[in-house]
C-alpha cells in the first residue's frame, strides 16, 4: 500500500507539472502552435485548429489531480498524455527530425527534441502510475503536510535542474567540444 503522504506528493507533483506546462504553452501560444504543427502527428489544418486543446487538457488534468487523490480516470488521462508526448518525440526522432523544436523551452530558448525527453516522459508517467496503487488509510498530520510541501519543492527544483542541464547546458557543452 502507498503511504498517503507519498501519494499526495506524486499527485500534486503531477498537477504542478501540468499546470506549469499549460501556463508555458499559453504564454507563447503562437510558438507552441507552430511547434505542435511541426510534429506532424495531425494534418496541418487540424493541428492549427486543435492546438488550444493541449493546454486546456493540461489545465483540466492539473485541476483534477490537485482536487483529490488522483482517481484512476485522472491518472490514466495524465499518464496517457505523457505517453503521447513521448511517442510524438520518439516518432520524430525515428523520422530523423532531430532539429524539431520540442516546444518545451521558452520563446527565446528553442530546444531541439532529444531521446532524453522520451525517457523523461516515460519516467514521469511511471511515477504517476504509482499513485494508482491502493493508498493506506492512515490520517495525515501536520508533519505529512510539511513533508508533501517540502517534497514538492525539492521535486520541482530537481526537475528544473535536470531539464536545464539536459536541455540547455549539455548541448552547449557538446557543441563547444566538437568545435575545433
Amino acid at each position: 500500500m502507498l503511504d498517503p503522504a507519498t501519494g499526495y506528493l506524486i499527485v500534486l507533483g503531477g498537477a504542478l507539472l501540468f499546470a506549469g506546462a499549460a501556463a508555458h504553452k499559453l504564454s507563447g501560444f503562437g510558438a507552441f502552435t507552430d511547434a505542435f504543427v511541426a510534429y506532424g502527428v495531425l494534418p496541418e489544418a487540424w493541428a492549427r485548429r486543435s492546438a488550444w486543446l493541449i493546454p486546456c487538457l493540461e489545465l483540466a488534468l492539473a485541476a483534477a489531480l490537485a482536487a483529490g487523490r488522483g482517481g484512476r480516470a485522472q491518472l490514466g488521462a495524465a499518464i496517457g498524455l505523457l505517453l503521447f508526448y513521448a511517442s510524438a518525440v520518439a516518432l520524430n526522432l525515428a523520422r530523423g527530425r532531430r532539429d524539431l523544436d520540442c516546444g518545451c523551452g521558452s520563446r527565446r530558448n528553442r530546444r531541439p527534441i532529444a531521446a532524453w525527453m522520451v525517457w523523461r516522459n516515460i519516467i514521469l508517467a511511471a511515477g504517476l502510475a504509482l499513485a494508482a496503487l491502493p493508498w493506506s488509510q492512515r490520517p495525515l498530520g501536520l508533519v505529512d503536510v510539511l513533508t508533501v510541501a517540502g517534497g514538492l519543492s525539492a521535486a520541482a527544483l530537481l526537475y528544473m535542474s535536470i531539464d536545464r542541464l539536459l536541455g540547455d547546458i549539455a548541448p552547449q557543452a557538446l557543441a563547444m567540444r566538437v568545435t575545433p
